[in-house]
């Protein structure tokens, strides 16, 4: 908790008022709003698909209130969406799969057009990858056939201070089968 200045869990909706599944974490460190989220992930389960379709539009309509501060704020996190066909290794493969869905990509464009800025695709442009997330299976990290679902969103007041961002592909090789997303800001 050292630099945090405030804290908050949830985003008080409907569809989970208690945020039973811990998926939002909001901190202020200063003027600077960290909020970290992991939306759920669909799978094949019909009824978990319609739970991460609401979790979507709640998200929308949440995060409105920070789009446009004065203040720096960043959305960061497991998305579980890979927004475009650069973002995923395999799309035509994928194009039925919950975290590539047409709607949900659908959706990604339109969150972004609210006025959040992708990070990551700012730095490194309309190129194939990076990934930040591979299979357990069939050598896929090794391979690099991955796919981009973590992502670190800005809104105008902190794309100012941006500086760069990466994936550390090799990291969290050992706990985790995604890799760290770093981004710099000049704060």
């Amino acid at each position: 908790r050292v630099g945090i200045s405030e804290q908050g869990r949830g985003i008080s909706t409907e569809l989970d008022p208690n945020d039973s599944e811990g998926r939002v974490l909001h901190t202020k460190h200063g003027e600077l709003h960290c909020i970290n989220i992991y939306l759920p992930n669909g799978g094949a389960n019909p009824g978990r698909q319609m739970y991460k379709d609401q979790w979507l539009e709640d998200l929308l309509n949440w995060s409105m209130q920070f789009v446009d501060l004065d203040e720096p704020v960043l959305i960061c996190g497991d998305l579980n969406i890979a927004h475009t066909e650069n973002d995923i290794w395999n799309p035509t493969g994928n194009k039925n799969t919950s975290g590539f869905l047409l709607h949900e990509r659908q959706w990604f464009t339109r969150y972004l057009s609210t006025g959040w800025h992708d990070l990551l695709r700012n730095e490194v442009g309309d190129v194939k990858g990076p990934y930040s997330w591979w299979s357990n299976r069939g050598q896929a990290r090794a391979l690099n056939r991955g796919w981009r679902i973590d992502y670190v969103l800005a809104n105008d007041a902190a794309k100012i201070l941006f500086k760069s961002a990466r994936v550390l592909r090799e990291g969290g090789l050992v706990v985790s089968d995604h890799a760290p997303l770093i981004v710099d800001l000049d704060i």
